[in-house]
């Protein structure tokens, strides 16, 4: 098994978030709330970490614009179309994760 060298670790990790991006847009039914429930983090947490990624490179990027890479259309837009209010029972999920 070879050892990737740096450059060629970042082009595999460039496509495999390419890849979870792909993935999260083709499974839009998974809401934000039930990826915080069962993995700790959502679409807005990768555009978050998008923007800090940049900013450790001296690139400035706004969260609306990397939101809008991260969802494949303005965060708006996106939300009127997909988002479904949370369940009492995603709600209560989600506040256990936070005690």
């Amino acid at each position: 098994m070879s050892v990737p060298t740096d450059e060629t670790a970042q082009t595999i990790e460039a496509a495999v978030f390419r890849r979870l991006v792909q993935h999260l847009d083709e499974n839009k039914e998974v809401q934000n709330i039930d990826l915080m429930n069962l993995a700790g983090f959502c679409r807005n947490c990768l555009s978050k970490w998008y923007v800090a990624a940049a900013e450790e490179e001296g690139v400035d990027v706004d969260y609306e614009a990397a939101r809008e890479r991260v969802y494949g259309m303005p965060y708006g837009k996106w939300k009127a179309r997909y988002q479904a209010e949370a369940s009492p029972e995603q709600l209560a999920a989600f506040g256990e994760k936070r005690t």
